[in-house]
């Protein structure tokens, strides 16, 4: 026990400072006396400090704080909680085991394979619409009209859609316009019934 306390207090040596915590625990008598016996003896002719702040500047520190009034030394527990519960050091990045990654990499991959096979098959899809609707749109601007109607009168009447929205009305899609940007006056505070 004596050579391990003694190996621990001789590794300390961070200044030549003559102030010593252990030489104080020892002199108040929070160590036994058999220990105090055999490690002071290790720890007196070395004269080692675990702080590199010598004694007098330490005091000169200290008396040129200015205490706030009716403060004290007591330190608000918020603050406390605030600083224990948000360390400053970033957590160290998740690493996962080797068998645990390739089952995260497999499955990412499959939901990115998924997701581009759903892409392509909407793209399809509204390909196979628009090139329909071209053809629909193409026969009718090559048939002629009805009676004694000139060739793309169909067409033309099917692309003014009269009468489609009811009385005078126009489709939904442009009852606003689309565009991602925000409006010029976004609440009109002055609008009363």
């Amino acid at each position: 026990m004596a050579t391990s306390l003694r190996s621990l207090f001789s590794s300390l040596s961070l200044s030549n400072a003559p102030t010593n915590a252990c030489q104080r625990i020892f002199n108040n008598g929070f160590v036994s006396s058999s220990i105090r016996s055999s490690t002071a003896n290790a720890l007196t002719p070395q004269r080692r400090s675990f702080s590199a702040t010598s004694p007098a500047t330490a005091k000169a520190d200290k008396s040129s704080k200015k205490k706030k009034k009716g403060k004290g030394d007591e330190r608000d527990p918020r603050i406390i909680n605030l600083k224990v519960s948000n360390p400053r050091k970033v957590p160290a990045p998740l690493r996962f085991a080797r068998n645990r990654a390739l089952r995260h990499w497999t499955i990412h991959r499959a939901w990115l394979l998924f997701q581009r096979k759903e892409r392509e098959r909407e793209e399809k899809e509204l390909a196979r619409l628009y090139k329909s609707m071209h053809s629909a749109c193409e026969e009718l601007r090559k048939t002629s009209g009805p009676g004694i109607q000139e060739e793309g009168y169909l067409y033309r009447v099917a692309m003014e859609k009269k009468g489609i929205f009811k009385h005078h009305n126009f489709p939904i899609e442009y009852a606003r316009p689309q565009v991602e940007t925000p409006a010029r006056e976004a609440w009109n505070h002055g609008w009363t019934r």
